[in-house]
C-alpha cells in the first residue's frame, strides 16, 4: 500500500484542515468527509473533534454516521480518535445527556475544581503501553491539550498513556485496531507529526 486512504470524519466539531494537512504531510491521501459510503471504503480512519458532547453526537445522528462509525470499528480497520473523538468513544460523558457511541466502556469526566479548565496547553504523556502509535516516542514526551473533561475506561488495561494535570488521567487509549490520543498530534510539534506517521506505518503494516 504506497498512500493509504485515510478519511477524516466531518461533523463540524473542529478544523479538520490542519488534521488533513498533516496526514499529507507524512505520504497518506487524507480526505474530509462527512459521506457514510466513502467513509466505510477507507482504509483508515481518523475521527477529530473538540466542543460539546451533545451536539457532536446530535450531528452524528443527522449525519446517519453513528451505525457508520460503530461498524467501521468492528471491521477491524485502522481507526485513531482525538481529542472529542477519543472521548465519543465511550458511552456517556457527564458533560451531556447524550449517549455517546459506546465502543468502549466507560465514561469522560469533568477535571476536579482545584485545577483551572480546560486543560490546555503542553503536558507530559507517560507511557503505559508500547505501541505501534508510539513508535519512537519517549515516555514524558510533551503534547499539546485542550480539554475539560477526560476519559474514564472501565478497562484498565487500554489505557496506553497518562497523564497528570490534578488527576492522573487517561491521555491515550488501544484496543487492537483502535486508537486514541486525548492530546492534538497537529498541534504537538515533531512528536505530533511521529503519531500521524506512526498511524500511517501502521495501516500500511496491515497488523491489528
Amino acid at each position: 500500500m504506497n498512500k493509504p486512504k485515510i478519511t477524516i470524519i466531518d461533523y463540524q466539531a473542529s478544523n479538520l484542515r490542519s488534521v488533513q494537512k498533516a496526514l499529507e504531510a507524512n505520504g497518506a491521501k487524507a480526505e474530509i468527509s462527512d459521506k457514510p459510503e466513502i467513509i466505510a471504503k477507507s482504509d483508515a480512519i481518523v475521527f477529530p473533534g473538540q466542543g460539546a458532547i451533545d451536539p457532536s453526537m446530535k450531528k452524528l445522528n443527522e449525519k446517519n454516521l453513528i451505525e457508520v462509525i460503530q461498524s467501521y470499528i468492528s471491521s477491524n480497520k485502522p481507526f485513531l480518535g482525538i481529542c472529542l473523538g477519543l472521548q465519543l468513544l465511550f458511552e456517556s460523558s457527564d458533560e451531556g445527556e447524550a449517549n455517546c457511541l459506546g465502543v468502549l466502556e466507560g465514561k469522560s469526566k469533568l477535571f476536579p475544581k482545584s485545577v483551572k479548565t480546560p486543560h490546555m496547553g503542553w503536558n507530559q504523556i507517560q507511557i503505559n503501553i508500547q505501541n505501534p502509535l508510539f513508535d519512537g516516542i519517549k515516555s514524558n514526551s510533551y503534547f499539546y491539550f485542550v480539554h475539560s473533561y477526560y476519559a474514564l475506561p472501565k478497562n484498565n488495561t487500554i489505557i496506553s498513556s497518562e497523564t497528570d494535570y490534578g488527576v492522573k488521567f487517561c491521555s491515550s487509549i488501544v484496543k487492537n485496531n483502535l486508537m486514541g490520543v486525548q492530546f492534538h498530534p497537529e498541534k504537538s510539534g515533531p512528536n505530533g507529526l511521529k503519531i500521524y506517521n506512526n498511524f500511517i506505518n501502521f495501516i500500511k503494516s496491515g497488523k491489528i
